[in-house]
């Protein structure tokens, strides 16, 4: 293996790149596959100097002339293309993204746009690691599509999009084709290795692509982070191969080596062929932190990629797993955000929305006007007494912004034309029943027979993070409310073939189809229907904590507010929230109903103690599971999961090529070092299954 810091030796195609190629008819097999070696070898250190390295040794035609010549050689001799630079061309198309598990949890990051909530992140810090000072490193909020990229034994496995932070869609095909993403790591890489890091499109290249799509008669993106999701959620490889994307590498997620700080972490990865920041910074303490988010806001517009804040992390990794993580976001970590950008416009009209749970959102439909790359054609008003606020109406001159530099909303009004106010409708704009206020809210109290709620929440209980109906697309629930098919949920499972194909654009295919996809939702993961009831504030991730907390519907329907605030990261709010759901007649027929189509799984609860007592710290890469997954087996059970060995350890289960840092202070503390087989004889023991 070749160092970062290091140039291929013997290789002509770096040390000559301008060789005069022999003609490919005149090669021998033999010769042939050991050019094509070379040529692998050179491309991958010269990708190296241009996007690692940002130092370039070969001009693009040189470059050009290696990588056309090594296509040649694999077409004519038909070598084995797996792991080459070429198959960065596109393979295949699929029918559609597959779903995977994560490595380990893809968190989000707590965040605010205020100088004194970064300091109380800090004070809180300090507090509980019990230390005067910390270090931090600082880094760029990229404006991109999280994804997850997995090496193993050097080579490039697959590639994940984010997801709900578990799960997310299998993009190894499309990752594989973005020229910043290594095929293989270079150097002393480790022999596993997860990454998680940023695709994004740079700016010139994002104007560039736009230009060429509206010269093509095609609509351009948005903006850059659009253009970049859209690219990297194509069915066909080729395509995204097509479009000039870029990954930043800003996390480790799991590896078979140990990292003491996130400072090492940026030099480490970069040695292994792997693209990070150079706008990253360490700092001393909270203060320096704050300067740093300043200095980045006045260089935002100079960079050649979008960033809508930086991110704050605690440097030395023990103490990162000291402050540990909620369900959602780590406790070590923090994003200070950058003020929305906003422009002038003038309020053409203003609509009243209604959402799933019956909630009326007020809209301000605009002339056009670019807010920070993107055209802006409607704001939120969020809610009648924001209106008030503002006391904004239809023709007045306003400010709007894109909050967090995504969603569009009214600042301000900085010249009133109107005369008169908005009127806050009394009666729900789609099905005309009365509007409750609750606080500053406004509902519509119609239920499922408002036909905007009712579609909204089939929408919700057939999407991807609930049940996953691929058949109840936005068109085709429409036409099942509209037509009376669908009156509630329920009514999905009597829906009948003969009765779809009726529909307009329904045949005998689609028709059987959609019945036999929501046929096969009847017995779904406790989790999934949670999610798909659409309770508030009940995402993907909490409905799984309160799945495995109570293992069954019932208990969970049942469940008191205290028992509820039992679960970790469920607060008061949010078991209101829960409970109130239970509570309602309305919601108690609806369920009722789908219970008699419907029947949820049990879960794997959390309440097992068979491991109680115990602290395991794992390393190195295990056959039967991810390492995250021995430790959620362990905490599930009633033992602790930690990633740093102490006096308190009572096991270091070490698999494959386990790292050195942890053995010594296993033996430094007279922790026992169990192999894997001795970890699951040790399950086996306490009566634990897997």
């Amino acid at each position: 293996m070749t160092t970062a810091a290091q140039a291929p030796e013997d290789n002509p195609y770096v040390e000559d790149p301008d060789t005069d190629f022999e003609p490919v008819a005149e090669l021998s097999e033999e010769a042939a596959r050991e050019q094509a070696a070379q040529l692998r070898e050179a491309i991958r250190y010269h990708d190296y100097r241009y996007y690692v390295a940002s130092d370039p040794v070969v001009g693009d035609r040189t470059y050009d002339a290696l990588f056309a010549r090594l296509e040649d050689l694999e077409e004519a001799f038909d070598l084995d293309r797996s792991g080459s630079p070429t198959q960065r061309v596109g393979s295949e198309p699929v029918d559609e993204l597959d779903t995977v598990d994560h490595v380990a949890p893809m968190l989000s990051i707590d965040q605010s746009g205020e100088a004194e909530d970064v300091r109380a992140f800090d004070e809180r810090v300090r507090d509980e690691l019990g230390v005067d000072a910390v270090t931090y490193m600082c880094e760029p909020k990229f404006d991109g599509l999280s994804v997850e990229v997995v090496y193993e034994d050097g080579v490039y496995e697959r590639a994940a999009t984010r997801g709900d932070g578990e799960r997310g869609d299998d993009v190894t095909a499309q990752v594989r084709t973005i020229p910043s993403v290594p095929q293989r790591l270079r150097g002393d890489y480790p022999e596993f290795l997860a990454v998680r890091g940023e695709v994004y499109m740079p700016r010139d290249a994002f104007q560039q692509f736009n230009r060429e799509r509206v010269e093509a008669g095609q609509d351009p993106f948005a903006n850059p982070r659009n253009a970049a999701a859209g690219t990297l959620r194509q069915l066909d490889p080729s395509v995204v191969a097509e479009r000039p994307l870029a990954v930043f590498f800003f996390s480790v997620l799991d590896a078979s080596v140990d990292f003491t700080t996130h400072a090492e972490r940026n030099e480490r990865l970069p040695a292994w062929g792997l693209r990070v920041s150079t706008d990253s910074e360490h700092v001393d303490d909270i203060e320096d932190a704050i300067d740093y988010r300043e200095q980045m806001l006045d260089a935002r517009d100079d960079l050649d990629y979008e960033i809508d804040g930086v991110v704050v992390k605690v440097d030395d990794f023990d103490a990162c797993e000291q402050l540990g993580r909620t369900s959602r976001a780590p406790r070590w970590a923090f994003a200070y955000k950058f003020p929305a950008r906003s422009e002038r416009t003038t309020v053409r009209d203003i609509v009243v929305q209604v959402g799933r749970t019956g909630r009326l959102t007020p809209v301000a439909l605009l002339d056009p006007v670019e807010v920070g790359g993107v055209t802006v054609s409607r704001a939120s008003l969020h809610n009648p007494e924001e209106i008030a606020r503002l006391d904004v109406a239809v023709g007045d001159e306003v400010h709007v912004k894109r909050a967090g530099d995504v969603i569009p909303d009214v600042a301000e009004v900085v010249e009133k034309h109107a005369e008169g106010h908005f009127d806050f409708p009394d009666t729900c704009p789609v099905c005309d029943s009365p509007v409750e206020r609750d606080g500053p809210l406004a509902f519509c109290t119609g239920g499922v027979a408002c036909p905007a709620q009712l579609e909204r929440a089939v929408k919700h209980y057939a999407s991807r993070d609930a049940l996953d109906i691929e058949g109840l697309g936005e068109k085709s629930v429409a036409q099942l409310v509209e037509a009376g098919l669908v009156e509630g949920l329920a009514d999905l499972y009597t829906l009948e073939e003969a009765e779809l194909r009726e529909l307009e654009g329904w045949g005998e295919t689609s028709a059987e189809n959609l019945v036999s996809e929501i046929g096969a939702t009847t017995e779904p993961p406790l989790a999934d229907f949670l999610t798909a009831l659409g309770i508030p504030e009940v995402g993907s991730t909490t409905a799984r904590s309160l799945a495995q907390h109570f293992g069954t519907f019932e208990g969970i329907e049942d469940a008191s507010e205290d028992e509820l605030r039992e679960v970790a990261d469920i607060g008061e709010t949010v078991a209101a929230e829960i409970r109130g759901f239970f509570e309602s007649e309305q919601n108690r027929a609806a369920i009722d109903a789908l219970l008699e189509h419907v029947t949820p799984q049990e879960a794997e609860t959390s309440s097992g103690d068979e491991l109680d007592g115990l602290t395991m710290v794992f390393t190195g890469a295990l056959d039967r599971f991810t390492r995250s997954e021995a430790q959620d087996l362990v905490e599930r059970h009633g033992g602790s999961a930690t990633s740093s060995v102490s006096g308190n350890t009572d096991y270091l289960v070490a698999g494959e090529n386990p790292g050195q840092s942890k053995r010594d202070d296993a033996d430094a503390n007279d922790v026992p070092v169990l192999s894997e087989e001795d970890f699951l004889d040790l399950l086996d023991e306490r009566g634990v299954d897997v």
